[in-house]
């Protein structure tokens, strides 16, 4: 710091002319110079000491001159005075401090060469002392992690290495681990982090990053902001308060080097989480190909699966979670699987604090996540209606839930994983689909739904001939009571009573409808083929009305 450099007893006969009310300013480098366009050419961060020689004469060439060296963030001026120039002009020293740009006034007796390496030796000396600290900290955090400690334990070391309150925030903003600073103190770590906006959050995404905040008491406290990135996109965030109190000679280095090692922890404890996961995602495809895979007749799922939160019920229900992707993300895949995997996090930490017995799986080979419900809980659509809110409100991510049904068997869970499934595809369909989506039978003719329509319309009118798609209302009220007469198994008097129509009415309609297709509506086959193509004509005539 430059205030520090000038304290010390060697530099005594240097005076700081202009005025300043802070001369905590960083020095990375000293230079010489007597050339006016120095700002090209050097460092930020540096003393720059000259004669004046290029400004004999012309004092007032300094202001432009001082105003190059701060956009190089330059921490000093200093004009050694009785060889080119006697005394600065205070008109100078007026503009130097308007600036904010430090004027050293330097003695003749004081060579310059002498000074620079003085000056110099300081600098190098606290590099050095910094950089062996710094290097110190890395292996005891390292040996932190080769020891295998929690998070909690790292941020608790890291507190007292640096003596400053250190918080680690979860990707959503939540506390996950503190220092011993926060420990039964009136000061929750919570109440600092909910003080940041999502718009800090963003700035410290990209870089670290320093904040003003207020204590309990309302007084203004400095925060500074790292990004924790184990992802690309949604990264932690390690918080240090207080950080103008941490002693000499801890670095910014080193601080980054607790970042660095940080980095590693959460990786590994990621990768070790995604080994489980992979564990489970085998699991539960088998559990939902059972049904079809007759060499799994004979498991036993609940001892399987107790590991993954599987239980013995009467109550199984599957959902799909769903990031749905706005215009700039849909194209974006590693966006997508990270935005995935922070929805599942965030539903392991939300579902289990307000449903009993739900287990959470990620769906092999996509975007999905699998939810296993285990009880009936009543009010589970505003419970996922508030956790997806939420979500949306933390991090901007979408988060869609789709249903299948409930079923009492343990091996029927696949068919409310196929129904879930079968729900979400509907869903994805959608412009701005539900939070919370439920499963609809599709029927007979949902099977038909990605068939080509002339086909569809081909088959109807070979089954149906005139009756397809009459326009005549007499052809109509035919086609009208041939369908409540196979509705009702053929049976006469059920037809006349639903139609409010005369029995002998009923069996005249059938006749000439048999007399137009060419075959007896009572056969079983032909009974199918024309349920099947009345459902298609109707449905088909449903979508062109729509």
């Amino acid at each position: 710091m430059l205030k520090e450099l000038l304290e010390l007893p060697r530099f005594s006969d240097l005076e700081i002319v202009s005025t300043h009310k802070d001369l905590n300013r960083q020095v990375e480098s000293v230079e010489i110079t007597e050339t006016p366009d120095i700002a090209d050419y050097i460092p930020k961060y540096a003393i720059i000491l000259t004669t004046a020689m290029a400004f004999d004469g012309k004092q007032e060439m300094l202001k432009p001159f001082i105003r190059s060296l701060l956009t190089k963030d330059v921490a000093a001026l200093g004009i050694k005075v009785g060889r080119f120039i006697d005394e600065i002009d205070p008109e100078i020293i007026k503009y130097a401090s308007e600036v904010n740009l430090p004027i050293i006034k330097i003695p003749s007796t004081q060579p310059l060469g002498r000074l620079l390496y003085q000056m110099l030796s300081y600098v190098w000396d606290s590099k050095t002392e910094q950089l062996s600290y710094a290097l110190d900290i890395q292996k005891r955090f390292s040996n932190l992690l080769m020891n295998d400690v929690t998070i909690s334990r790292f941020i608790a070391e890291l507190g007292n290495i640096i003596n400053a309150p250190a918080i680690l925030l979860s990707p959503w903003h939540k506390v996950i681990s503190h220092s011993n600073y926060f420990s039964g103190s009136d000061h929750p770590a919570s109440f600092y982090a909910e003080q940041l906006s999502e718009n800090d959050f963003n700035k410290i995404n990209k870089e670290k990053t320093a904040f003003l905040i207020n204590n309990l008491k309302g007084e203004k406290v400095q925060m500074i902001g790292y990004p924790v990135k184990v992802g690309s996109y949604f990264p932690f965030h390690l918080i240090i308060l207080k950080p103008e109190q941490i002693p000499y000679p801890i670095s910014e280095f080193a601080i980054e080097q607790a970042v660095l090692v940080l980095t590693f922890m959460l990786y590994k404890n990621h990768k070790v989480q995604e080994f489980f996961d992979i564990l489970k995602s085998d699991f539960l495809e088998q559990l939902v190909k059972s049904k079809t895979d007759q060499s799994n007749d004979n498991r036993n799922w609940i001892d399987l699966g107790r590991n993954y939160g599987l239980i013995k019920s009467n109550y199984y229900q599957v959902a799909l979670a769903y990031c749905m992707p706005n215009k700039r993300s849909k194209a974006q895949i590693i966006y997508r699987k990270e935005e995935a995997e922070i929805a599942k996090l965030w539903l392991q930490e939300q579902l289990p604090i307000k449903i009993k017995d739900v287990a959470i799986f990620k769906v092999k080979n996509s975007n999905e996540t699998a939810i296993l419900f285990q009880s009936d809980e009543p009010n589970i659509k505003d419970i996922l209606q508030d956790i997806s809110q939420s979500l949306k409100d933390e991090l901007g991510i979408n988060l869609t839930f789709a249903f299948g049904n409930p079923y009492k068997s343990i091996e029927n869970i696949s068919s409310s994983f196929i129904e879930a499934k079968s729900t979400l595809d509907e869903a994805k369909q959608l412009y701005d689909p539900d939070i919370v989506n439920h499963y609809h039978p599709k029927g007979l003719v949902g099977l038909f739904e990605d068939t080509n329509e002339e086909s569809i319309h081909y088959f109807c009118e070979k089954i149906l001939k005139d009756l397809a798609y009459p326009e005549e209302a007499s052809v109509k009220d035919l086609k009208k009571t041939l369908k409540v007469y196979l509705d009702y198994n053929c049976e006469i008097t059920k037809t006349a009573n639903a139609l409010y129509l005369h029995r002998n009415t009923i069996k005249y309609r059938i006749k000439q409808c048999e007399k137009i297709l060419g075959l007896s509506v009572k056969n079983p086959q032909n009974s199918l083929n024309l349920r099947l193509a009345l459902e298609l004509s109707e449905f088909e005539d449903e979508q062109i009305v729509q």
